[in-house]
């Protein structure tokens, strides 16, 4: 099995940032995690010299796969301020503007090859249902005759594995990864790397890199349209999504109550920011009928969504109750979509899809933009 003191040897063959000193800990590396013969190394170095310290990620990758026993390596960059170089509050002249990402070298290619579009599930905060809509989601395109495939971005909380009920692992087919299919869908998560108990103990780069491998090193085939569950939130994952694949729209979901739409607004208007189109709002557990008394109750108030989403001027995708079954089906691995076809549920979850369906056919894709700030 690997260790660190091979990987540190290895990159004794590669040139750290300075040019001259080979990549060391005194040299360039900040972090470096081995996970079942999985190498995670993060690099650091001078901004000023984006192509240099690029040559240098790949080099760094490439000696360390070729090490015996190791399953694969993700090296990612971070930028550092260069000495003497004086910050914007001392500096006479105009901040230049620069990127937001620490990642210095831009995208090979912002496009994926094979997939037609690609469109963001996202929400504001955690514990909304996400990832269960971005799997209904999926099986609902799926049902209208498109090719469908769905990312977890979720690096931390990484849930379409259980969600889907892959045990398996990716195979590694030369330099790409082969997705796991589930229901018709293509699939890859980080959870399908690492075991459910491990904890992804990341920094930021090391997170964008990863999603960005994701992206870029899966045999994702053809597919009218990829599906990126992301975290929640408007962070590195989103920011790097953004600007490195041209997004057709999002979807954001929410619960009804206040709490929910103030984070789901925040969603909303970053990825305005950013010139996504928003394809629409879901609510998600928007009421309750008691299996026993067939009672309502609006556990989490109702319409608040639909309400956000005609102030916010983007469109409202339909509601999908709080219900036992779909979190029992959610659990076992077999979504409601596909454990029960003719359902409510499973017709909520297929109208949306025909309506995210319908805005991806009449919009335009958008290449992907460049975020700046002054």
């Amino acid at each position: 099995m690997v260790d660190e003191q091979d990987v540190l040897a290895a990159l004794k063959n590669v040139a750290g940032p300075d040019g001259r000193n080979p990549v060391s800990r005194e040299n360039g590396v900040v972090g470096l995690t081995i996970r079942n013969g999985k190498v995670y190394l993060a690099l650091t170095g001078d901004p000023r010299f984006a192509e240099a310290m690029e040559t240098m990620r790949i080099q760094a990758e490439t000696v360390i796969k070729a090490l015996p026993g190791v399953a694969g390596a993700v090296v990612s960059l971070t930028a550092e301020q260069p000495p003497g170089t004086p910050s914007h509050g001392h500096s006479h002249e105009a901040p230049a503007k620069r990127p937001l990402t620490p990642k210095p070298a831009p995208p090979r290619s912002l496009s994926i090859p094979g997939v037609a579009r690609i469109v963001a599930v996202a929400s504001g905060k955690g514990g909304v249902g996400k990832s269960t809509t971005t799997v209904n989601l999926a099986l609902g395109l799926a049902a209208l005759g498109w090719k469908v495939g769905i990312l977890d971005a979720d690096v931390f909380g990484p849930s379409l594995p259980r969600l889907l009920g892959l045990k398996d692992k990716p195979k590694l087919q030369g330099k790409m990864l082969e997705p796991l299919e589930a229901f018709g869908l293509k699939a890859m998560s980080i959870g399908l790397l690492v075991g459910e108990a491990e904890a992804m103990i990341w920094r930021g780069p090391m997170v964008m890199s990863a999603i960005n491998q994701l992206l870029r090193e899966v045999n994702w085939g053809q597919l009218d349209c990829l599906l990126v569950d992301m975290p929640p939130g408007t962070g590195d994952a989103q920011l790097t999504l953004a600007q490195n694949v041209p997004l057709a729209g999002a979807v954001i979901v929410s619960t009804p109550q206040d709490l929910a739409l103030i984070d789901a607004r925040r969603g909303v208007a970053m990825f305005k920011q950013v010139n996504i189109p928003i394809l629409g709002v879901v609510e998600n557990m928007s009421y309750f009928v008691c299996p026993h008394c067939h009672g309502r109750s609006d556990i989490f108030a109702h319409g608040g969504a639909r309400h956000e989403a005609d102030a916010l001027g983007v469109p409202f995708l339909g509601e999908v109750p709080l219900a036992l079954t779909i979190r029992e089906h959610s659990d076992s691995g077999r979504p409601i979509v596909v454990a029960e076809p003719d359902g409510p549920h499973a017709q909520a979850y297929r109208e949306i899809a025909a309506r995210v369906k319908a805005a991806l056919e009449t919009g335009q894709t958008r290449a992907a933009p460049k975020i700046v700030f002054e």
